[in-house]
């Protein structure tokens, strides 16, 4: 079971951990530094305090053990994109799923975001599966850079229910540019 809490001070090393190895390399491309670490978790403290609030950033925990990280940004007009990292010792054990579940339910009870989208980088097909077992849709897909290198994200949404509650769209989006869902 995980659970979702605010990030503390003590929490540096454990987000420095979490952006290691194969988790930084799909969304970073390198390892965070010690600085980087204490900037985010900064950052996420203070944004945690601003009003109106834009952004939002839960540690993921499984028992008293930092496993990941996940935030969503308030992008305007009720649409909010998220994100989530997971340490790479923790993958595989539904860590991802409960975090995204949990965050889409704060998300649209707790706010007024109305819409959620998220995008993978497409050499971890793993969290398009996370994705869609939280119920989001694949719709489209970001023509991004990655080292230079051009690089086909795949985009995913789901949307807030009139009683609150999270639902798929009915009809992806379609692109002349996309390619076979992972």
């Amino acid at each position: 079971m995980i659970t979702l809490r605010a990030l503390v001070p003590g929490d540096v090393l454990a987000v420095q951990r979490i952006y290691s190895g194969a988790s930084a390399g799909f969304t970073r491309g390198h390892p965070m530094t010690i600085g980087e670490a204490h900037t985010c978790v900064t950052t996420a403290i203070t944004q945690a305090r601003v009003s109106p609030r834009e952004r939002w950033c839960f540690g993921v925990t499984a028992g008293d053990d930092l496993v990941g990280l996940i935030k969503f940004r308030d992008r305007g007009a009720g649409h909010a994109t998220l994100s989530y990292i997971l340490r790479e010792d923790s993958w595989g054990r539904g860590y991802g799923t409960a975090a995204v579940r949990q965050v889409i339910a704060y998300a649209f009870t707790a706010t007024h975001v109305d819409r959620l989208s998220a995008k993978h980088h497409p050499g971890n097909p793993g969290s398009g599966r996370v994705l869609a077992k939280a119920g989001f849709t694949r719709t489209t897909v970001f023509q991004g850079q990655a080292d230079g290198a051009p690089v086909a994200y795949p985009v995913y949404e789901i949307h807030r229910t009139p009683g609150g509650g999270a639902m798929p769209i009915d009809q992806p989006v379609r692109l002349a540019r996309s390619f076979p869902a992972s």
